[in-house]
């Protein structure tokens, strides 16, 4: 099992915590202005890197089929700014079936995207310009959104720890986590394995529950 100790990394959020981080940001009115709550929802259905996140564009998410296709990660270049570039490896590029709450919370965006005239071609999460977050300002407000206690220990990395956690306690293989958080290993048979692109549903199914218990 992947374990919460402090010596594997950053340990997971437990269902009351997810609860309670929420919560927190909801009560917020710079996290808010911010846009962290959903940000912190499509990390933990995810498990996606934050400048993945950043880096979404409508264009790559199909509502109909529950899906987003990551490509992309936000990046700046000296003298150009912000950039979407593509991941750094080839299992970094990855089609990841959602959870049906996290379609929910996408309808709801996407709505008011086309109600403010936003193309297909902008970022999901923007900024309030309608154009790309910069990762760095990014984690910067969640920072000041955890406080000093209690959860003084989160970073973005704890929001990848929590999705590969509830799947690993879910039974997933380890190549199925793997593959939805876009690392090449653990095996470099699989590694080379064709058609390993598109991610099982089954971590779409267990994502389903990681902030509801009755939808286990």
């Amino acid at each position: 099992m992947l374990g919460n100790g402090k010596a594997s990394g950053p340990r997971a959020l437990t269902f009351e915590e997810r609860q309670q981080w929420l919560a927190q940001l909801e009560a917020d009115e710079k996290a808010v202005r911010w846009d962290l709550p959903d940000l912190s929802r499509f990390l933990m259905a995810t498990g996606v890197r934050i400048g993945e996140a950043l880096a979404l564009y409508w264009e790559d998410v199909d509502l109909a089929n529950s899906f987003v296709d990551i490509k992309y990660t936000v990046v700046r270049v000296k003298g150009q700014g912000l950039k979407r570039k593509p991941t750094k490896t080839a299992a970094g590029e990855r089609v990841l079936p959602l959870p049906s709450w996290t379609v929910d919370m996408l309808q709801t965006r996407h709505d008011a995207a086309k109600e403010a005239g936003r193309p297909p071609a902008s970022p999901v999460f923007a900024n309030q310009d309608g154009n790309l977050r910069d990762p760095s300002n990014t984690l910067r407000a969640l920072r000041e959104a955890r406080g000093t206690e209690g959860f003084e220990w989160v970073t973005s990395h704890v929001f990848r720890k929590t999705a590969a956690t509830v799947l690993d306690d879910a039974g997933l293989s380890a190549r199925k986590i793997a593959d939805q958080l876009g690392h090449a290993k653990p095996s470099m048979t699989q590694d080379v394995y064709l058609g390993r692109k598109v991610v099982s549903w089954d971590a779409a199914e267990v994502l389903e529950s990681i902030l509801d218990k009755k939808s286990t």
